[in-house]
């Protein structure tokens, strides 16, 4: 009992490619189908994530309304001409 036993099934030629037409078929038709699934799966989770962004971007306009209402008016001063100062230092550390 210590020896392991191996078994060999022999299949028919016939049988293995009977087998091979029923598979390589229904695994095209079920990579289709696949394939199908997902593109709708991805077509909902688009339709969904952009109608959540709208929701946020509605909620964020709503609760911005009144701050963008209130305008602050300040003075301020046109400053035609000024002048520019430059400070050259040299590169050795010495001014």
């Amino acid at each position: 009992m210590g020896a392991s036993e191996e078994r060999f099934v022999r299949v028919s030629p016939i049988n293995r490619w009977l087998l091979y037409l029923v598979l390589v078929p229904g695994i095209i038709i079920l990579a289709a189908l696949g394939m199908f699934f997902f593109a709708v799966f991805l077509g909902l989770f688009a339709i969904a994530a952009v109608g959540f962004w709208l929701r946020l971007w509605w909620i964020r306009r709503k609760l911005e309304g009144p701050a963008a209402a209130a305008v602050v008016e300040n003075e301020y001063q046109v400053i035609e001409d000024a002048e520019i100062i430059e400070i050259k230092t040299n590169k050795m550390g010495r001014d």
